[in-house]
């Protein structure tokens, strides 16, 4: 547990953390249901920390665009033989879910992390909960909610609608009792927003990361990838995944929620060498005159 706390309390001090997702549903849009039944999913699971996952997301219900909501008994049995399982191991746990009862199975089994899509809407005990626990949130915009987010959403100005929202959430979450050093904010990729407005809210992660709070960006295998790189399946986002990652990593995002933890460990390990070389280096001279160009 001492490593678990020590990931969590220096989120983004030295780089982003790596949050594993594993779905543990017949009808994910990244996996088509691979880690539904127990021993897959425990097993990918182990992998996942083996290949550097700092924290593993574990959900019992797809939230993916047109899904819908599963009962709190259903994810419970869903997750009953996989959940204590992979908090054995030893890593940061998050459950995904919007209801209080999952939640409070998951933080019995040894969660720590309660990462909530509604940000303390869907059932009002939630938040109450992760404060009498001590436990970690994160709180996600999402415009409406799954079945319909992706109907025409509209913004005036979606980066300060986001920010307003997150910031509004987090002072709810804080007189719910929630230590303010233990609010994750989440600008919500693909929830609700057309692919300009996913652009704009991952360039705008210093806006967004810029009050105190530590703000983790989810894009991997989206489908904003397939509009920018044309028609791919979910499997075969891994590049785009990894371009979207690394630009929030360096815009400061403080956690990175992907389904390819061994690429985006190896990727952020050669940018903060990059980065580490860049920092010990002299200032390079500079060429005289107006001659800079290449020829």
């Amino acid at each position: 547990m001492d490593a678990t706390l020590n990931i969590l309390d220096s989120l983004g001090a030295d780089r982003p953390a790596v949050m594993g997702i594993l779905n543990v549903t017949p009808d994910s849009f990244s996996d088509g249901g691979r880690f539904f039944s127990p021993k897959p999913a425990i097993a990918h699971a182990r992998e996942m920390i083996r290949q550097g996952a700092d924290i593993l997301d574990v959900g019992a219900e797809s939230t993916r665009p047109g899904s819908r909501r599963i009962p709190a008994e259903e994810q419970i049995a869903r997750l009953g033989a996989v959940l204590p399982a992979v908090t054995a191991m030893g890593a940061a746990v998050s459950v995904d879910t919007t209801l209080s009862a999952v939640a409070e199975f998951a933080l019995d089994a040894g969660a720590v992390i309660v990462n909530d899509i509604s940000a303390g809407r869907d059932d009002p005990k939630l938040l109450r909960l992760v404060a009498q626990r001590g436990a970690w949130v994160v709180l996600m915009h999402m415009l409406g909610e799954p079945a319909t987010m992706q109907h025409a959403p509209h913004y005036n100005d979606v980066v300060a609608e986001v920010q307003d929202f997150l910031q509004a959430r987090a002072a709810e979450a804080t007189r719910a009792g929630v230590d303010p050093r233990r609010i994750i904010l989440d600008p919500g990729i693909g929830f609700g927003k057309r692919l300009e407005h996913n652009l704009a809210l991952i360039a705008a992660t210093p806006r967004l990361a810029g009050h105190g709070l530590p703000l983790l960006v989810g894009a991997s295998r989206k489908s904003l990838i397939q509009r920018l790189a044309g028609e791919t399946p979910p499997p075969a986002r891994l590049p785009g995944s990894l371009a979207l990652h690394l630009r929030a990593a360096e815009l400061g995002a403080a956690l990175l929620r992907v389904h390819d933890v061994a690429e985006h460990a190896q990727a952020l390990a050669a940018l903060r060498a990059v980065a580490g070389a860049e920092a010990a280096a002299p200032d390079a001279p500079q060429p005289a005159g107006e001659e800079r160009g290449r020829g």
